[in-house]
């Protein structure tokens, strides 16, 4: 028997609505993919996307009808036991598609890494940590319900460190709401930004410089995906970090900002990148140009997500922590044992693959039909 490859899209309700620049978020559309090898063993990967096409160029059901069309047929030809062979034919066979292929590249790491008996973290150079600091983004759009909400994180031990979503707004209107909330939690709580690529360049220059002076500490993706030049002069001109997120689009981008000095620290994300691998390739690269890194969420559930702290956890450094905080969000849990998020920190599992033990029987009960 070759492999089998099965897309399954799954809607969840989020808790609250999750507000961004580009989209108001109130359900996530997890893509999951299922890959069997010929002996049986199964491999999870999750190609989780924000709002459609509103966020980025793969949507859920492009990214279901591509991977059926154009990587199963290929896949079936493979071995699972090769990864980066298997990788490298869908490369040249298939351009773009950076989160297919990171799905498809994890549920194959997935499979091999529970031949081998290992955590996938194995597979990319080894674990220096055991669990990741995770944040939590604050996106309700309202200041008392924002402080009300980090409050009650920090009180559970759930988050110490917090994100705002803004751009949707004008930038006084969003300062004002960051400041106040930075004012309301202290010195202790690390305040930080997302702007969404929202603000032209004269927006950044007098946003950013009211941000710094409110004690906030990282501005990400302030300004359009492709002004890569702006990018490096906010880099260049302020003292408070500059985080590139939507502009690095795997390793070929992320020495292109590297080189232009274009950034303080790099938001990775796996799907972003195209592949654990890729976003590994993404860190090395930082590591070396002096970059710091933080691991980056497309809000995906509990496959992702968990596959996402693998790679993180390979990270010498990780100097801004992590946003995995995906499957917080959702209404419903699709694992037999849930993620263990305590003490500020999402925990790694010793287990032998990405860690996680699907429940069928839910994804069954939540696929769309």
């Amino acid at each position: 028997m070759s492999m089998q490859i099965e897309t399954i899209l799954i809607d969840i309700p989020t808790i609250r609505a999750h507000r961004l620049s580009v989209t108001t978020m109130r359900t996530q559309t997890l893509v999951l993919v299922k890959i069997t090898a010929a002996d049986g063993v199964v491999g999870w990967g999750e190609a989780t996307t924000i709002g459609g096409l509103s966020y980025g160029e793969e949507s859920p059901e492009s990214i279901q009808t591509n991977i059926q069309t154009y990587f199963a047929p290929l896949l079936q030809t493979m071995s699972a036991s090769n990864v980066a062979q298997a990788m490298q034919t869908i490369h040249k066979a298939i351009n773009g598609n950076r989160f297919a292929k990171c799905a498809v590249q994890t549920a194959l790491l997935d499979i091999h890494a529970k031949h081998l008996g290992v955590p996938v973290s194995e597979l990319l150079g080894g674990r220096v940590r055991d669990s990741v600091p995770v944040l939590w983004t604050l996106a309700s759009g309202d200041t008392d319900t924002d402080i009300a909400e980090a409050r009650e994180m920090v009180a559970l031990g759930r988050h110490n460190f917090f994100k705002l979503k803004i751009g949707a707004k004008p930038w006084q209107e969003d300062v004002t709401h960051v400041i106040a909330i930075k004012q309301a939690l202290g010195a202790d709580v690390s305040i930080r930004v997302d702007v969404n690529r929202a603000w032209s360049e004269m927006e950044c220059i007098q946003g950013i410089r009211a941000l710094q002076d409110g004690g906030i500490d990282l501005i990400e993706q302030p300004c359009a995906i492709n002004n890569t030049d702006l990018l490096a002069r906010l880099t260049q001109r302020f003292d408070v970090a500059i985080m590139a997120d939507e502009a690095l689009t795997g390793p070929d981008s992320a020495y292109r900002l590297a080189k232009q000095h274009a950034a303080h620290v790099f938001a990775v994300k796996v799907a972003q990148s195209g592949g654990l691998y890729e976003a590994c390739q993404v860190a090395h690269i930082a590591h070396v140009a002096g970059i710091d890194l933080y691991g980056g969420t497309m809000l995906e559930g509990p496959v992702g997500s968990m596959a996402s702290a693998q790679a993180f956890a390979t990270f010498p450094s990780l100097a801004y922590g992590t946003e995995l905080f995906g499957p917080l969000l959702l209404t419903e849990d699709i694992l037999k044992t849930p993620l263990q998020y305590q003490n500020y920190q999402l925990h790694l599992p010793q287990t032998a693959g990405i860690g996680v033990e699907i429940d069928e029987d839910k994804i069954e009960h939540l696929r769309r039909a």
